[in-house]
């Protein structure tokens, strides 16, 4: 598994899904290696490679000049455009306003190298581009997993291609993510899980919460290139809303058993992994209306607009005072589990290896 060079310094929900992917591949008899995509790797001694974040095309380039067998993506087809052209601020934003999403990406990638937040394994990128460069990927690839139906309809339509597909589930650890029937939940206590930048959309957030009855509990570190952001989420904050750094897995149980609320108002959302786990654990969710979480939480959850404050407040209060949805708990039991993600993506390798 060759992911970004920064998977370990900056965990996102990537992280957790090649982790927790990985672990669970072992479980099933699978050699499986993680090496991030500037380490020098021994392929001769790989049967099968998988890559990870389709919009880092430039991670991948430099590595199939390389490899000698087949290779499949796990595309994370993460839709970055609306608030990189809507809502940044400062230069960027107004140069992204004008750029479509496929540019905006390309700018992005070129900026981290130049500043030094990132390394440029393939320099054949910077004429390829980033459509150019995706196409080429998607068209050499032995199978591309997207997390859904809807991901892999968005894909098709920005980058047709006729490579198979398997669409591999994100999921939860069932063994630490259980509910527990003996913790009375905090209908005032409201949980945002997830690392703090833009797209994530805390700012709306905050201003849709602040000064409320509500008390909200953001629970994530700042992105690198984003601490201004960070800084504005805390200048706005109220005293009813707080702030915790980044915390293990396994400590965010306690968390998910007392709040009654879990919102995630992201300008978009292939899954959200922590609206996931905090299901799981009998949590009313709230999520964005944009991207593909419609297909994992369909009429269980509550949806709202993530450009507009009154919307994610509303949410929120219909989500406080509902009855516990046991019947999303026991769907995402059922579909959405690491395991079941292991056994999916172990049949993509079997059906590419020709093995049983």
């Amino acid at each position: 598994m060759i992911t970004r060079s920064t998977f370990y310094t900056v965990r996102g929900g990537d992280t957790i899904q090649v982790e927790q992917t990985a672990s669970h591949l072992r479980m099933l008899g699978v050699v499986v290696d993680i090496i991030l995509s500037h380490e020098k790797i021994d392929y001769s001694q790989y049967q099968l490679f998988h890559f990870f974040n389709i919009i880092r095309p430039a991670d991948i380039l430099y590595h199939l000049k390389r490899i000698n067998t087949q290779f499949v993506v796990s595309t994370i087809l993460v839709d970055y455009s609306e608030y990189d052209k809507f809502n940044r601020t400062g230069l960027s934003g107004v140069l992204f306003s004008a750029l479509s999403g496929n540019h905006i990406e390309y700018f992005k990638t070129v900026a981290r190298w130049i500043l030094g937040q990132d390394r440029l394994m393939s320099k054949d990128y910077l004429w390829k581009g980033q459509r150019r460069s995706i196409q080429e990927l998607l068209k050499k690839a032995a199978m591309i997993l997207p997390n859904s139906q809807s991901e892999y309809q968005r894909l098709m339509k920005e980058y047709p291609c006729s490579t198979a597909c398997k669409i591999v589930p994100n999921g939860i650890e069932v063994s630490l993510f259980k509910a527990d029937t003996s913790y009375k939940k905090d209908s005032l206590l409201v949980l945002c899980v997830a690392r703090i930048e833009g797209i994530k959309n805390q700012l709306n957030l905050i201003r849709a919460l602040n000064g409320t009855k509500y008390n909200l509990l953001l629970i994530g570190s700042p992105s690198p290139n984003q601490f201004s952001y960070y800084e504005n989420c805390k200048k706005l904050a109220g005293n009813n809303i707080n702030f915790i750094d980044q915390v293990p897995q396994d400590e965010l149980v306690v968390y998910y058993k007392k709040a009654k609320v879990h919102v995630l108002p992201s300008w978009f959302e292939t899954t959200g992994l922590s609206s996931l786990e905090a299901a799981s654990m009998g949590c009313s969710i709230v999520i964005t209306d944009r991207g593909d979480a419609k297909e994992y939480f369909q009429t269980d959850a509550f949806y709202c607009d993530p450009a507009s404050p009154e919307s994610i407040l509303a949410a929120v209060e219909k989500a406080s005072s509902a009855i516990a949805q046991e019947s999303l708990r026991n769907k995402v039991l059922e579909n959405y589990t690491w395991s079941k993600a292991a056994q999916a993506t172990m049949d993509a390798y079997t059906k590419i290896l020709g093995k049983s």
